[in-house]
């Protein structure tokens, strides 16, 4: 069955560029893939709401990895929607400490203070997730005929989506800044090369990146070899 993919894209703090969301309507409700950085709260509820999404409609909220830009609605969303949070383990102690350090190599010493400070979570964003997402778990449990794909690199719990329609959602492992990319923001290189590498043989035909346009994986490919 085709599964209807609305985008949502949210300005980030600070003027530093923007985020995507992705509203899916699948078998008897949706999941949203992402939840955005929480300055623009308003804005996300508006586009559910004029997809139709109300309270109970929400069957799953699915975090793509750790980060504040990625989780900041998280605990608000499940309490007003009743939708489970659903990450991968190894980046849940980034929504529960409230720091996107917690399991990252430390890199530059001057960014990592200031982003400590600027994008620290609040308590009332912090959470612990429902769901711990593995990699080949399956969704159709929550209407979404899609898989979990376990893709470290950005992050040690990132993870991708893959859809039966052959789209994948690739949190901020590849951007699409003018052209498709990996991330400049990069925790392991030589995993993200790997992450890439078995996404190659999957069968994807679009992906859905966290910052940028949707692109095809085939053009990405392409550009890399």
């Amino acid at each position: 069955m085709s599964q209807a993919i609305r985008p949502i894209t949210l300005p980030l703090p600070y003027r530093i560029g923007s985020v995507n969301c992705y509203l899916v309507q699948g078998t008897g409700g949706y999941v949203l893939v992402d939840t955005g950085a929480s300055n623009k709260r308003s804005e996300l509820e508006r586009e559910m709401d004029n997809a139709g999404c109300g309270p109970g409609d929400l069957k799953l909220i699915v975090l793509t990895h750790g980060d504040f830009d990625h989780t900041g609605n998280a605990a608000y969303l499940r309490q007003k929607y009743g939708a489970p949070l659903a990450m991968h383990r190894d980046d849940a102690g980034m929504a529960e400490k409230g720091d996107i350090f917690w399991n990252r190599k430390k890199g530059n010493v001057i960014f990592s203070k200031v982003a400590a400070v600027l994008f620290r979570f609040s308590q009332s964003r912090r959470f612990s997730p429902d769901v711990y997402l593995e990699d080949g778990q399956v969704l159709t449990q929550y209407g979404w005929d899609a898989t979990v794909v376990h893709i470290p690199g950005h992050s040690r719990g990132s993870i991708g989506i893959f859809t039966a329609g052959g789209d994948f959602f690739c949190g901020d492992l590849i951007e699409n800044d003018k052209k498709p990319k990996l991330n400049s923001i990069m925790d392991d290189p030589i995993a993200a090369g790997a992450s890439v590498d078995r996404m190659a043989v999957l069968g994807i035909v679009t992906v859905y990146p966290g910052h940028g346009s949707p692109f095809l994986m085939e053009a990405f490919l392409k550009n890399r070899r």
